[in-house]
This record gives C-alpha cells, sequence and structure tokens, in this order.
C-alpha cells in the first residue's frame, strides 16, 4: 500500500523537520519545499499529493500566492501555518479556499490530528474495515459496534456518532456548534444541553476511557488519549 503523500512548505528548515519527523511517525510520506517556487514545482511534478501544509510568510512568492496558484487546477486540501495573529490574513486565507488554519507556535500533535481528521473528510484517509481504534476503544462503523477492552458496549445512534466524530478528531478542541453541525446536522442554536447530555451518557457508558473525553470550558470538548 502506497503512502500517502503530504507536501510541507516552510521557509525554515527547523520547522520542516519537526512537521516531517511527526508526519513520518505517522506513516506518511513527506515532500519539502523551503520556498514557493520549489513548492508549485514539486506540486506539478509530484502525483497524488494529497494534502499540503503551506507557510505564510516566505521570501520571493508567500504563501498566499502560492495558495492562489494552486487552487486554479486543484482543490487538494491547504493546512496554513502563520507566525501573526492577524483576522485579516485568515480571512484571506479561507477565502482562498484554505482547510484549516493553524497559528505557530503550535503542538505538533496537532497539527497531525487535524491533518488526519481532514484527509479521513477528503476521503484520501479512511480506517481499514471501517474500524477507529485507540486508547483500548474500538469503533466499528460498518457493524455499527463499539467495543472497550474486547467487550461491546451498547450506544444510541447519537452516541454512537459523537463517540465516532470524537475519535476521528483525536487531539481537537471541538466546539459545541462544531459538534452540533456535524453528528446532529443542524445550526446551533445555543442550547448545549443536548451535547452535554450525550457526552455524560457516552462517558458513563465506556467506563474508565470516559476520562479520554475531556471538557474545555468555554467552548466544547476534547478526545485524547494520553500517551503509554
Amino acid at each position: 500500500m502506497e503512502k500517502i503523500k503530504i507536501l510541507v512548505v516552510d521557509d525554515e528548515s527547523r520547522m520542516r523537520k519537526l512537521v516531517r519527523d511527526f508526519l513520518v511517525r505517522e506513516n506518511y510520506e513527506v515532500l519539502e519545499a523551503g520556498d514557493g517556487e520549489t513548492a508549485l514545482d514539486l506540486f506539478y511534478q509530484e502525483k497524488e499529493i494529497a494534502l499540503i501544509i503551506l507557510d505564510v510568510m516566505m521570501p520571493g512568492l508567500d504563501g498566499f500566492a502560492v495558495l492562489r496558484e494552486i487552487r486554479e487546477t486543484s482543490k487538494v486540501p491547504v493546512i496554513m501555518l502563520t507566525a501573526k495573529g492577524d483576522e485579516s490574513d485568515e480571512l484571506n486565507g479561507f477565502e482562498l479556499g484554505v482547510d484549516e488554519y493553524i497559528s505557530k507556535p503550535f503542538s505538533p500533535k496537532i497539527l497531525v490530528a487535524r491533518v488526519g481528521a481532514i484527509l479521513r473528510r477528503s476521503g484520501k484517509l479512511s480506517e481499514e474495515g471501517g474500524q477507529l481504534s485507540m486508547g483500548g476503544i474500538t469503533l466499528d462503523k460498518t457493524a455499527h459496534m463499539v467495543t472497550v477492552n474486547g467487550e461491546r458496549i451498547d450506544l444510541s445512534y447519537k452516541e454512537f456518532e459523537l463517540l465516532a466524530y470524537f475519535m476521528e478528531n483525536a487531539g481537537i478542541a471541538l466546539s459545541r456548534e462544531k459538534i452540533l453541525n456535524n453528528v446532529w446536522n443542524y445550526d446551533y442554536f445555543g442550547d448545549a444541553r443536548t451535547i452535554d447530555t450525550h457526552v455524560k451518557k457516552l462517558r458513563a457508558k465506556i467506563g474508565e476511557k470516559g476520562k479520554y473525553i475531556t471538557t474545555v470550558w468555554g467552548m466544547g470538548y476534547k478526545f485524547e488519549v494520553a500517551d503509554s
């Protein structure tokens, strides 16, 4: 099976190495470019690039210029990295078709988690047999079954969908609005009790593994399995 190719574009070699090392650890194939021109050359030369991690501030062609040209011919997912906290930069990026925007400094683990989530959403990364497995929890989408340490757990339909969404986005803080839009498929009307009630029941049903679902105060929840 061929590895998924990711193009990392950043003029700082240390940053490229940091990102590459974490991605390689997750079995991705990583291509590197230190400037915008090289990035475009690689993009046109290489086949099957599944995702691009693109720095905004670079000499010569900056990230926006690179993204603008790529979007003329491709909808490949793009995560933009920026040292700025400028809202106008983020709006500019989203208008050009950015999938995620991450400000430096960032956690490499969170970056890798977002890479995985985007690739799953885009269909480039699929769990073998429709299964998600982490921290002793195995979720089988095809059979609609969940086991904890090998023992089957009975979940309601929404509890199952909620757990699947958490596991697919492991390590990412998810707002209640985002959870409602993705699991309940309707706009957020300000009532967080629906999610909070389901999370409470889900935590109880998965027992000691409920600790993996942590509360992000004032925002929502995050599913995170501690390193062993």
